[in-house]
């Protein structure tokens, strides 16, 4: 039993690898480096709402994080870029 808590323990401690965005992730993420405070869209370019799996893993990732509620629309988080993601979509 001490040994599977070990095995767990030392699994946990583990870095995990390093992820990789999706296209569309990175497309997203992108999209804040030319705004005040990296700010990120709610809407793509046709003006469809961003997925909000897109955003969960973002944020789940470190690349975004979230910086106020939407008044108008409390079940739409807006995001912006943290150190991270902008760290990831500089690099070319």
């Amino acid at each position: 039993m001490a040994q599977a808590h070990a095995l767990v323990a030392d699994r946990e401690r583990s870095p995990k690898p390093a992820a990789r965005p999706t296209a569309t992730q990175r497309s997203w993420l992108a999209r804040g480096l030319d705004q005040p405070g990296g700010k990120l869209p709610l809407f793509d370019e046709n003006g469809k709402r961003i997925d909000p799996r897109t955003v969960r893993r973002c944020l789940d990732e470190g690349w975004a994080e979230p910086w106020f509620m939407n008044a108008i629309k409390p079940d739409w988080m807006v995001c912006k870029l943290t150190t991270a993601g902008r760290l990831l979509v500089s690099r070319r």
